[in-house]
């Protein structure tokens, strides 16, 4: 069955001709229907493989054809499958197909429908290249085509021109981290003359720790991962991609796309750990972006964009596991993140479609008894996402914390403050959606209602397993077997070897790490109670506060840009314009054609047909000629 493994790419592929090719063919929901289930395909072949690995075996590299080879380089297209790429095949089709189902009642009464479903599963294809791609190669042309479905999905209702604007910006900020990790490919090429994960791990082994090159390497690698992942300095296009519909946040931004990046970091482990400077650099971005993006998410009113700076919070908590050396960490909660986040956002449209459109949520309220199911899966997200037990979220965020408590200390206390941000807001938005009084005009002809069964069964099914999904790392402390880590060992058992480390804290300081976030976490939901339910709510907007107008303002980070880098651009593709080509290379070029035209015309008067003239001008041009050799 493992070399039949091009069939869980194909699938989706297949889906997008056929949707495609029949552009206006499909009626009704038919371009749904296939799309769906050419992702389902998919997942069933990816739990086979998944019960393979689980069973015994190996991880195995299928070659589909030889692509590129000269001089001593070869590169083939190939898909390595092991237990990490099968991890993520199962979340990408299987969260996939739940969107997919969603999506069928969200966008039944959009223009672009058929239109959707073909971007939907050229997308799907993409991300299972980048999953499955056993070379670097392969991996980027998955990473270049997420890039570019991600780009035809934010800007999908493209006559608003606000959203075709955040469909560039998020393809221009991905550029931008997408030329570090094709620098890297040219210098891992230059130093191991192969770009094959298995050749390129086991040479990197025979350098030293902290070398120069493996430096280079690895932060251009993470370059890459910044702009794929949304961390600082190019976290700001993701907020903005909020502009697609939202199921396309659902799937990109919270399940597939934006992590990406923590799974080449994650796959490329062993090169990482041999550079001690980048894991530190890691662990730096990604705790001051949770805590960047936790502050905004705060005080934030469009409920998209407030679960879109939580995500990009949550994806700097894996990358805090990343730089700790926590790679199991760091995918479990990929894995957990993909169940609840995704459900928030399914959930978040599901209020979106309720209330014909309205996103800010302080036109919303007392919508609990409404949409008891959209409340009640929300409920369950935001418990999941908080880190309440037993919800998934609890043992992800647990296994991480510890991981940056070995570490650092200070790290942990960050990492802790950035946890009772997340409980906070999510909170709070809940609170205030859910409870209190109704604000939301009521309009007589869509009156507030229960979304269809096409969209609240995957919300429910993803409320489970954001239930059930942290029994995938219950900790020996609980009595659990801690499953995931038994999983990837295999993965991650060279870095684990390269590390080396020998401390363990102990099972007291292992309940405190557990206990103590527990308590503040609850405390903070008691807080955001006591100042949402038992208090009317309130436009934070009208209450000044220099930290506020701040944080809802974004730190004027996009401000900043626009300041320091997109004028003086601007500026200089103006100058470069109006001086370099229209007055100097233009009007050099015009003046040329000028004097070509002035010349042909003053000489076209020599050609007079008299064979006189035509004499006379032969014997000064021999004279001329005789008179130049004769000095020379």
């Amino acid at each position: 069955m493992i070399e039949n493994i091009w069939l869980v790419p194909l699938f989706p592929l297949i889906g997008f001709l056929v949707i495609a090719l029949n552009f206006r063919g499909f009626k009704g929901i038919w371009a749904g229907r296939v799309a769906s289930v050419a992702v389902l395909a998919s997942f069933v072949v990816s739990v086979n493989l998944f019960l393979q690995m689980t069973s015994g075996h190996e991880a195995q590299t299928v070659t589909i054809f030889n692509w590129l080879h000269f001089n001593h380089i070869s590169i083939s297209f190939s898909f390595l499958v092991d237990r990490l790429s099968v991890l993520m095949l199962l979340i990408v089709t299987g969260v996939g197909f739940l969107i997919h189902i969603y999506s069928i009642g969200y966008m039944k009464d959009d223009a672009g429908y058929n239109r959707f479903f073909s971007y939907m599963n050229l997308f799907v294809f993409f991300m299972l290249l980048l999953v499955l791609g056993s070379n670097y190669f392969v991996m980027f042309i998955g990473w270049e085509g997420v890039g570019l479905s991600s780009y035809l999905l934010i800007g999908f209702w493209f006559k608003n021109q606000e959203y075709n604007n955040a469909a560039k910006k998020a393809f221009i900020m991905n550029r931008i981290g997408d030329l570090g990790f094709l620098l890297a490919m040219f210098f891992i090429l230059q130093q191991f003359g192969t770009l094959n994960f298995s050749d390129v791990f086991s040479k990197t082994q025979s350098l030293a720790s902290g070398s120069t090159i493996l430096t280079l390497i690895t932060l251009l690698l993470f370059a890459g991962a910044v702009g794929k992942s949304a961390q600082i300095p190019l976290f700001t296009w993701l907020p903005d991609a909020m502009a697609g519909p939202t199921p396309v946040s659902a799937l990109i931004h919270a399940a597939t796309m934006v992590t990406a990046g923590i799974y080449m970091i994650a796959r490329s482990n062993v090169l990482f750990v041999m550079a001690p400077v980048t894991m530190w650099v890691i662990s730096i971005v990604g705790i001051a972006t949770a805590l960047l993006a936790g502050s905004i998410a705060i005080f934030q009113t469009d409920i998209k964009k407030i679960l879109a700076y939580s995500t990009v919070s949550q994806l700097g908590l894996m990358f805090v596991a990343l730089g700790a050396g926590r790679f199991t960490a760091a995918m479990f909660h990929l894995t957990t993140h993909a169940f609840f986040k995704a459900l928030l956002f399914l959930a978040a449209g599901s209020v979106i479609h309720a209330l014909s459109g309205e996103q800010n949520i302080l036109k919303m309220g007392g919508l609990r008894h409404k949409i008891p199911v959209t409340f009640w899966v929300f409920l369950i997200g935001s418990l999941a996402i908080s880190g309440i037990p037993p919800f998934a979220g609890f043992f992800s965020k647990d296994m991480i914390l510890a991981g940056a408590f070995e570490t650092s200390p200070l790290l942990w206390a960050v990492s802790v403050i950035v946890a009772l941000m997340t409980s906070f807001y999510i909170f709070r938005l809940l609170f205030v959606v859910f409870w209190g009084a109704t604000r939301q005009k009521e309009d007589p002809h869509h009156p507030v209602h229960e979304s269809p069964k096409t969209m609240t069964v995957p919300m429910m099914i993803l409320a489970g397993l954001s239930v059930v999904g942290g029994l995938l790392g219950v900790p020996h402390l609980l009595g659990g077997s801690d499953r995931i880590h038994e999983y990837l060992s295999p993965i991650f058992a060279a870095s684990v070897a390269i590390k080396n480390t020998t401390t363990e804290i102990s099972s007291q300081t292992e309940w405190i790490l557990m206990v103590v976030p527990l308590l503040l976490i609850l405390g903070m939901i008691y807080l955001a109670y006591s100042m949402l339910v038992k208090k009317p709510v309130t436009d934070e907007r009208k209450q000044k506060s220099f930290f506020k107008d701040l944080a809802y303002n974004k730190f004027y980070v996009d401000e900043l840009y626009e300041a320091i880098v997109q004028r003086p651009v601007s500026a200089l593709s103006v100058f470069f314009h109006e001086v370099i080509e229209v007055k100097i290379i233009d009007r050099f070029v015009n003046n040329t054609g000028k004097l070509v035209i002035w010349t042909g015309k003053n000489i076209r008067y020599m050609q007079t047909g008299n064979v006189g003239v035509y004499l006379f001008f032969m014997v000064v041009s021999i004279i001329l000629i005789l008179f130049f050799n004769l000095f020379n």
